[in-house]
């Protein structure tokens, strides 16, 4: 058979490496799998999945102008046959938004003249932003005081 792009063959695993597995193919060519291609599930250890010695099939992702070849054991699995999905239920509308008051703040609206939802949120934002700033702004004088202790 020959090497092309795509093609599904089988290597034995010539040596193993931190990154990888280097698998040797027909024709005297050799191939790395990388620790990314050797399953579909996370590998820490590439010696947990293959070991010297061991006849792999491969499929070959690409071929550089050195002759670099690189290689997929997880791609080169036979995929497993489409089933056909079962039909889907039409969709449910979904239900109707609670109303502001039902999610929280509803203390801050009781009265009939307070302020809206909309001011309401804005006056908590402006609120938690003028908080957030002074914080920032001690945070930064510490450390600007703490710095120049060090340069002396």
């Amino acid at each position: 058979m020959a090497m092309e792009v795509g093609n599904i063959m089988e290597g034995k695993v010539t040596g193993i490496t931190k990154f990888g597995a280097f698998v040797s193919l027909a024709e005297g060519k050799s191939g790395l799998v990388h620790i990314s291609e050797i399953a579909n599930s996370f590998v820490s250890d590439v010696s947990q999945f293959v070991q010297l010695g061991q006849t792999v099939k491969v499929r070959i992702l690409s071929i550089s102008p050195e002759g670099k070849i690189n290689l997929s054991m997880k791609r080169a699995q036979e995929e497993a046959p489409r089933t056909e999905r079962p039909a889907r239920a039409p969709a449910q509308k979904p239900a109707p938004a609670r109303p502001v008051e039902a999610v929280g703040a509803a203390s801050e609206r009781t009265q009939a003249d307070g302020p809206s939802g909309d001011q309401a949120f804005e006056e908590r934002l402006k609120k938690f932003m003028q908080e957030s700033d002074s914080r920032m702004a001690e945070k930064k004088q510490y450390f600007e005081h703490r710095s120049r202790n060090r340069r002396r």
